[in-house]
């Protein structure tokens, strides 16, 4: 899919650390800013009990699971707006991505600096929300400035339904809100929308990394954040990634889920979060399965059956004739195609068909 997840933050607030443990990718992890220059790409297996069930009952040669894309971002100080730090570099790699991890500390350790002096995990939420809200309403005030004038000429309807959303985006960002504040519902005024790429408008996970013993339930550091976000169009997770790394070394599977059940955790946070990864992607998976492969094909939400075809190969997609689609849960209940199959548990859908999570297919196609 090319799709990506940018993990943001200030620094030596646990981003390499955290992306240490989601990748084989090993972004230099060290007690000052600016370690993680270029930013690192990790291609990440999305975990999915549903893919292992079939593999048990289709014992298939070759197994492809679903995968997300994951990068590390320099870490951003104030003024990143302006060229600070590593600023314009930050800005342009974060533009590039299509929904943002976002890393806040909610740890207190003594021995790992704070670019600010203390611990504050709202105030630096707002050092980074400001700075990608000031690029923007950079963007916003330099498009009124083109559009403004073929706007009250008169004769340009788009023009004037563009002035409408940009001024929408400027009153909102003028307040010290986040693009994704306001709500568009009309499908081509989201599609200017888009057009604009702004920062703030990139759906948004907060990480906040906590130390051990608020893995489980968070501490007041996280209860501040979910007050601080309970506007935006956002969610909050709690993950201990100095715990993480501890899990990550664990080579038997025994061994890791028993750490993870002394922490009162039934998976992993780094499990967790890639999962969350994925839905903020906006990102579902169906199936194909048999002797020969077991395969996860991640698509976007909401995509019809041809389109779903065409992620297989473009010759599915441009001679599509039908989908043969089966039910996850009639699957593994039944335990074979065959046996589904002798069920009428079978549905054969055409190109209206718009393809659910989990769904297991087989395409039909003449080219």
């Amino acid at each position: 899919m090319g799709l990506q997840c940018g993990i943001v933050g200030l620094p030596n607030v646990g981003k390499s650390t955290l992306f240490n443990c989601l990748s084989n990718a090993k972004a230099q992890a060290a007690n000052f800013p600016f370690c993680t220059i270029e930013p690192n790409v990790g291609v990440i297996t999305v975990p999915d009990d549903r893919l292992y069930r079939l593999v048990e009952i289709d014992k298939p040669l070759r197994v492809v699971p679903a995968t997300v894309e994951i990068v590390d971002i320099a870490g951003l100080v104030r003024g990143a707006s302006k060229g600070e730090g590593l600023g314009n570099k930050f800005l342009a790699n974060i533009r590039e991505t299509d929904a943002i991890l976002h890393v806040l500390r909610c740890f207190e350790d003594d021995n790992v600096t704070h670019v600010d002096g203390s611990v504050d995990p709202v105030r630096d939420k707002e050092i980074i929300d400001l700075e990608l809200q000031i690029k923007d309403l950079e963007t916003i005030e330099s498009r009124i400035a083109k559009v403004q004038k073929q706007a009250q000429s008169g004769g340009d309807k788009q023009a004037k339904r563009m002035l409408e959303i940009l001024t929408q985006y400027q009153e909102a960002l003028l307040k010290g809100k986040s693009a994704r504040s306001v709500v568009i519902d009309n499908k081509e005024d989201k599609k200017l929308a888009r057009d604009l790429f702004l920062l703030t408008d990139k759906p948004v996970l907060y990480v906040c990394n906590v130390d051990e013993g608020s893995a489980l339930k968070g501490n007041h550091y996280v209860d501040a954040i979910r007050e601080a976000i309970c506007d935006e169009n956002a969610e909050v997770m709690v993950v201990a990634a100095k715990t993480e790394a501890e899990i990550a070394d664990f080579e038997n599977f025994e061994e890791r889920q028993a750490f993870l059940e002394d922490l009162g955790l039934s998976e992993s946070g780094v499990s967790r979060l890639i999962k969350a990864a994925y839905h903020l992607l906006n990102l579902e998976t169906y199936f194909t399965t048999g002797p020969d492969e077991t395969r996860a094909w991640t698509y976007p939400k909401g995509i019809k059956a041809p389109q779903a075809a065409g992620i297989i190969h473009t010759d599915f997609e441009r001679g599509f004739i039908r989908a043969e689609v089966i039910r996850y849960t009639d699957y593994v209940t039944l335990g074979s195609e065959a046996a589904c199959r002798d069920n009428g548990k079978i549905s054969i859908e055409g190109k209206d068909y718009v393809v659910k999570d989990g769904d297991i297919m087989h395409f039909r196609f003449n080219v």
